[in-house]
């Protein structure tokens, strides 16, 4: 595998990424702050929710916002080049077809990394120092955060190469909302003990463990699945996604 080249195509997608820096902010990281502004800030000094909500959210924005950067960073590309064909340029470089799917996933893991980064010190600047997060399981933090990361990339590889442009609006609104909605970012999966159906399902929720491992290794004061479950689930459905995200991509590009 010719290293120079893959170096190249990344730099590549990272100049791309820095030249709609603007657009990739409003899509991934406007309606996170938005939550932690309203959730975070209106509803807490209105004493309608008490100030320790805070900690039991922020960790949830941060996987919510990882997941939305890492899926539109690989999906959105991957669908475009697919219909203008641009992909085969990239198919001509000299490195192997499976490798081109690894950079798309290692860009998309970096987009998530970033936009995960990014919306700690938001929350500090909006909420203020007191949000009851902490780093005393650091090793853990960045496992989960990778992890997710990872999750979020390989899900965009997936979905761009299993889904017409035509039905991707319908994709995001369809799934990736009822997904977010149910996958214990506002709320700890504990809070659906009341709905035990439904706790139940939603473990197939990938969301849920994203979730729950940042919640654990962030706020490990408020109620969490274990982190070393958490960890070893999120390995699981990353191996799956990658093989069946590289499969599909192969099937989409070799003709």
């Amino acid at each position: 595998m010719n290293w120079t080249t893959f170096a190249a195509l990344l730099m590549r997608d990272a100049h791309v990424a820095r030249r709609n820096i603007l657009t990739l902010f409003l899509q991934t990281m406007l309606q996170p702050l938005l939550f932690v502004f309203v959730f975070g800030q209106v509803m807490t000094r209105s004493g309608l929710m008490t100030d320790a909500y805070k900690s039991m959210l922020l960790p949830g924005i941060i996987a919510v916002t990882m997941v939305m950067a890492g899926v539109q960073a690989v999906s959105v590309p991957i669908i475009i080049e697919l219909l203008t064909k641009e992909i085969e340029d990239r198919l001509l470089a000299p490195m192997g077809t499976r490798w081109l799917a690894v950079e798309k996933i290692v860009a998309g893991v970096v987009q998530a990394l970033l936009a995960g980064a990014v919306v700690l010190p938001a929350a500090w600047l909006m909420m203020g120092r007191h949000i009851g997060v902490s780093f005393a399981h650091p090793g853990q933090f960045v496992a989960v955060m990778l992890l997710v990361a990872l999750l979020a990339s390989a899900g965009g590889l997936a979905l761009g190469c299993s889904v017409k442009q035509a039905h991707l609006g319908l994709i995001f609104s369809l799934i990736l909302g009822p997904m977010i909605m149910f996958g214990c970012a506002y709320y700890p999966w504990s809070a659906l003990g009341s709905f035990p159906i439904l706790q139940m399902v939603v473990l197939v929720n990938p969301v849920v463990y994203a979730s729950e491992g940042l919640r654990g290794t962030l706020a490990p004061q408020v109620p969490h699945m274990p982190v070393l479950l958490v960890i070893a689930v999120l390995v699981g459905i990353d191996i799956a996604l990658i093989a069946f995200g590289m499969n599909r991509f192969q099937h989409k590009t070799v003709k």
